[in-house]
């Protein structure tokens, strides 16, 4: 797990970075790093949609992750609780930020396939380009949003090392298909959190974080009647 354990690292370092830049950064400058990385959240998931979707061979099954998803994380109220907690860290607003940087962590396709690719193949590669990419998001999002975004960090370091753990025990059912339906939603989650921060549409975007276990029960289902009809 070395490869998360430097995507970790490089998030806390990011974190430190930012929040000391931050105190030299005026309120304007601040407004100008909150529209960039609006902009940049929207890009990076319409760009995460665009990749993936055509890879696709269940094309409604997006639709049905974002629709059950969405009303599971809303019934459980996860937006709230979560901004209950982030209050306890900053009075502004830490958790739009921190929903943004665990998205931009851990749902892009080099996160996902990162741990796949190292428990399998013992191959680094993709976790540490993805550690040089969040060092900078790192920076920028907590010279916006403060040293509170260090917390991502522990969320990153659970949500790979699952993903390893998985992979070492499932190989066979971590398949390729269930990669590009997690990043196809994960896309139009990223989007949704930069349109947040740009003030177009408050999609509360932790109350859809149940969306990305759709796929995952979906292929879990498939896979066990495929068994029980061998």
């Amino acid at each position: 797990m070395i490869g998360t354990i430097v995507n970790t690292g490089t998030i806390l370092l990011g974190s430190v970075l930012g929040s000391i830049v931050k105190k030299g950064i005026k309120e304007e400058y601040q407004g100008a790093l909150f529209t960039a990385m609006g902009l940049a959240a929207t890009g990076l998931g319409i760009n995460s949609v665009v990749q993936n979707m055509p890879k696709s061979n269940y094309p409604v099954l997006f639709i049905i992750s974002l629709a059950a998803g969405s009303l599971l994380g809303t019934i459980l109220n996860l937006d709230g609780k979560f901004q209950k907690l982030s209050s306890k860290f900053s009075s502004g607003k830490l958790g739009e930020g921190l929903s943004t940087g665990i998205l931009l962590y851990c749902i892009g396709t080099l996160s996902i396939l990162g741990p796949v690719n190292s428990a399998l193949n013992g191959d680094h590669t993709y976790l540490f380009t993805n550690a040089a990419l969040d060092l900078v998001t790192s920076t920028v999002l907590a010279s916006t949003y403060g040293i509170g975004m260090a917390l991502a960090a522990p969320v990153l370091f659970l949500w790979q090392g699952s993903i390893f753990c998985l992979a070492l025990l499932l190989g066979n059912f971590m398949t390729s298909e269930m990669m590009t339906e997690i990043s196809i939603v994960g896309g139009f989650l990223i989007a949704s959190s930069g349109l947040s921060i740009l003030g177009i549409k408050n999609c509360k975007t932790l109350n859809m974080l149940p969306c990305l276990l759709i796929p995952v029960i979906w292929f879990g289902i498939s896979w066990a009647v495929t068994l029980a009809s061998l």
